[in-house]
Order: C-alpha cells, then sequence, then structure tokens
C-alpha cells in the first residue's frame, strides 16, 4: 500500500545567536525552469480512481485553469476551482505569523470562503501544494474539513517539496495535460512554514484510510490519500 520510505530530518530555522544578529537568508531549491512538463504517478492514480464514475464533484485548490476543467468535465464530472493560495493572502493581516491568518473567526472565514463544501459532498479533491504553506493550526484546520467534504474513499492529491530544511521554494500553477502528465508553470515564491517528511505527512493525514507516495525528480513528493 504505501511507497518506498525516504528517511528524512525535520528541522527548523535557528533562532539570532546575538541582540543584533539575523538570521541568515533560507536558501533556494535548485531552479527549475518556470515552466516545465512532468510524468505524475499521483495524477495518475487520482485519474484512475474516479475514471470509471461519472457525475462526480471534484475540487481543485490550484489558480483556475481551463485546462483542468477541460480534462476533468471530458471524464464527464464537475470540477470547482479555488484559488487557496491567492484566498489566504487576501486573509491574511500584516501582523500574522507566516502561514495565513491567526484569529480563530479569520481562520474559519478562509475555511469557509475557500472549503465552505456540505460534509461528504466532494469526489475527489487536486489539493496541489498548497498545504505546506499554511500555519500549524491552520494546516490541522484545513485538513480536517477536507476530510469533512469528502466523501467516504474519495481520493486526494497533495505535493510537498522534498527538503530536509527550511527553504524559499517555487509555488506553481499546476495544468493537466493528460491522465498522467503535468504542466507546471511558477506563479512565485515563498517561504516553507514547515518541513515534512514522509512520517510527519502520516501523521497529519491519520484520519484517512490509505496513503501513497512517490518522491520526484523535481524535488516534489506526491502523495495519494483515501477519505
Amino acid at each position: 500500500m504505501f511507497g518506498k520510505r525516504i528517511r528524512e530530518i525535520f528541522t527548523r530555522p535557528g533562532k539570532p545567536s546575538g541582540p543584533h544578529s539575523r538570521p541568515a537568508p533560507l536558501p533556494r531549491l535548485p531552479q527549475l525552469p518556470a515552466n516545465h512538463v512532468k510524468r505524475s504517478l499521483g495524477l495518475s492514480h487520482f485519474v484512475d480512481s474516479i475514471r470509471d464514475s461519472s457525475g462526480l464533484s471534484i475540487l481543485d485548490l490550484g489558480e483556475l485553469s481551463q485546462p483542468n476543467v477541460s480534462f476533468i468535465t471530458s471524464l464527464g464530472h464537475r470540477l470547482h476551482s479555488v484559488d487557496f493560495i491567492r484566498l489566504l493572502d487576501s486573509f491574511t493581516a500584516p501582523g500574522d505569523p507566516p502561514g495565513g491568518p491567526a484569529h480563530r473567526n479569520r481562520m474559519e472565514a478562509f475555511l469557509d470562503q475557500t472549503l465552505g463544501f456540505a460534509p461528504g459532498s466532494l469526489d475527489g479533491a487536486l489539493v496541489w501544494d498548497s498545504l505546506q504553506y499554511l500555519s500549524r493550526p491552520l494546516l490541522l484546520a484545513t485538513i480536517d474539513r477536507l476530510h469533512q467534504i469528502l466523501r467516504p474513499g474519495a481520493p486526494l492529491l497533495a505535493l510537498f517539496h522534498a527538503t530536509e530544511h527550511p527553504v524559499i521554494v517555487p509555488v506553481y500553477s499546476f495544468r493537466i495535460e493528460n491522465a498522467e502528465t503535468l504542466h507546471l508553470s511558477r506563479r512565485a515564491e515563498r517561504e516553507l512554514v514547515e518541513v515534512f517528511n514522509n512520517r510527519s505527512i502520516e501523521r497529519l493525514f491519520d484520519q484517512f484510510d490509505s496513503i501513497k507516495f512517490f518522491l520526484t525528480r523535481d524535488h516534489l513528493r506526491e502523495v495519494i490519500l483515501r477519505r
């Protein structure tokens, strides 16, 4: 059931060593072209999970993408697009720590805006790389909400940057070219709020029934879960 395990270490940025010290700037991952195409085993598994049904409701938490709409509707399903990262920034106030709104009321308002679907009403979710930019409280609340709105057995595809240290990473737009190919377009850069390894991802999704990992050559770990 599980993919090959990769042993990784969870680390956090060090604190300044003196009263006038500043943290060293975070490194960046090795740069890929701003636009590139990749084969995605995670996407292939997701598509296989929904291919033999019709009339499903699929959630896409990436930037609105006509190729994604066209691909999902060609399978006979409906696609609900929510630009999760753009809305995260719109709900984040200047005094908030990295990772989104800190006040409970604004967190709930953000979740209602982005994931305000009826319990068990969605049949799959393309979460892409959005979860790794959330503060821990908002991350846990987001995963709880995803668990609520997905029906039992629904697939979820998420991606995490495979790194052992906090870094600056590209934020991508993901466009589906076919059942196993993604076109990635860099839309911005962000600091990882938290570093994840396979075990920490398993703990995050312990409410879900199954999980499978795919570690790719472009420093992205693809994760397929079933609600």
